[in-house]
């Protein structure tokens, strides 16, 4: 008998295929809308995390903020050494964020470039960053403060022409000096075009040095401190350290720990998953509303075909159909009126956001439990909404309806 339901369901959406199209619209719309919500939400969710993943989850980076400036908050050698002492395998990686601008000059073409002084660990905690020429800043290069440089591809062909420039030199002011630098490496930044929008040009247009030319003669800024936590800390594992390392370097520089702010990766994904929790319930508020239209609208159609289908249900009664039959087809009807418009919403989601992947270039994320979830949810807004009309259809009189003209 069910299947027999469904086919006349069938049947009568296809005899007025206009009318069910534009029935079924509010519900492809809000199913649509809780699709493309749920996995626009998801996708960025990821991006984000690829974001810090791939540039230090665990980073952090510390500095003196409150208070007049004194000569005790910068960041010497020792304080650096000090750390590492005393947090040992739980900082993996620490130096004073010491960085310059720098004038680079060639036949080609003249460019400022940022130049930033680090230690020979840095590109490990770096997944995004690779090596396509050479090598990286090693130990011996720190130990022996050489003038070794690691410059970003993009910098190398704007000013050589080609990325093959290793072994090559130039002459730039630094420190007051004019000072000659060998490139020992070329980098490339992974990123799809979103994450360079997101985290900007800058982070592919540094040039690394190490950490160790920036002396304490000669620093030039070294207020800040960078550091990375172990990577196999737990979230909770890891904000126990940042308040650790934060209230340890408060008394190492005399301040209180209102002065010192500190600034993680984990913080900031946190308050990117809460912004993005917060879109995802006012889009997904709005989804809501537009199914609720839908399912009114279903409800209305339904109650014009019970009118034009009267003298059809008298027919079925009088031939021995029960009330439970008839409340039967017409829950169906109604139920598949509108799991078709969750189906055709799906269809209509993944599409838009299978291309704005495509056109941003990042990785979609699309959850098939929120798929089935979807449809099954339509199917149940159809049954919902469909309820009054069918309960008006077996409630009818065979003979009143048989006279129905």
């Amino acid at each position: 008998m069910l299947v027999e339901n469904f086919k006349m369901a069938v049947a009568a959406i296809l005899a007025n295929k206009m009318r069910a199209f534009l029935t079924m619209l509010g519900i492809i719309i809000g199913i649509g809308s809780v699709i493309i919500t749920t996995a626009l939400g998801d996708s960025v969710r990821k991006m984000f995390s690829d974001i810090y993943a791939g540039f230090g989850v665990t980073q952090g980076m510390l500095h003196v903020s409150g208070g007049d400036f004194r000569e005790s908050d910068l960041f010497t050698i020792d304080d650096i050494e000090k750390y590492k002492s005393v947090f040992g395998k739980d900082l993996v990686y620490i130096d004073a964020m010491d960085s310059a601008n720098i004038e680079l000059k060639t036949n080609l073409k003249k460019e400022s470039i940022s130049l930033s002084g680090v230690l020979d660990n840095f590109l490990s905690l770096q997944p995004q960053m690779e090596m396509v020429e050479g090598r990286f800043l090693s130990t011996s290069d720190v130990e022996k403060k050489r003038t070794a440089c690691v410059i970003a591809e993009k910098d190398a062909m704007e000013l050589y022409g080609t990325n093959n420039v290793v072994g090559r030199t130039f002459r730039v002011n630094f420190n007051q000096t004019m000072t000659e630098f060998h490139i020992v490496g070329v980098y490339r930044l992974n990123m799809s075009p979103i994450q360079k929008l997101l985290m900007g040009n800058t982070l592919s247009g540094t040039m690394y040095v190490p950490w160790s030319l920036f002396d304490e003669e000669h620093h030039m800024g070294m207020s800040v401190l960078r550091f990375f936590a172990n990577p196999k800390m737990t979230n909770e594992q890891l904000g126990e350290f940042n308040r650790s390392f934060k209230s340890y370097v408060s008394k190492t520089k005399k301040r209180s720990e209102g002065e010192i702010e500190l600034q993680s990766a984990q913080e900031e994904m946190t308050q990117a998953d809460g912004v993005l929790s917060g879109l995802s319930i006012v889009l997904g508020s709005i989804a809501a509303i537009s199914l609720l239209v839908g399912g009114i609208g279903i409800m209305n159609i339904m109650l014009v075909s019970v009118t034009e289908r009267t003298r059809e249900i008298g027919t079925r009664k009088a031939l021995g159909a029960t009330t439970k039959d008839i409340l039967t087809q017409f829950l169906i009807e109604s139920a598949v009126l509108s799991m078709v418009g969750g189906m055709l919403g799906v269809l209509f989601a993944v599409s838009v956001v299978s291309t704005a992947g495509a056109i941003l270039k990042m990785s979609v994320v699309i959850s098939i439990p929120s798929i089935v979830i979807a449809v099954g949810f339509s199917a149940l807004v159809g049954v919902f909404f469909g309820i009054f009309p069918a309960r008006k259809a077996a409630k009818k009189d065979p003979i009143e309806a048989l006279r129905y003209e």
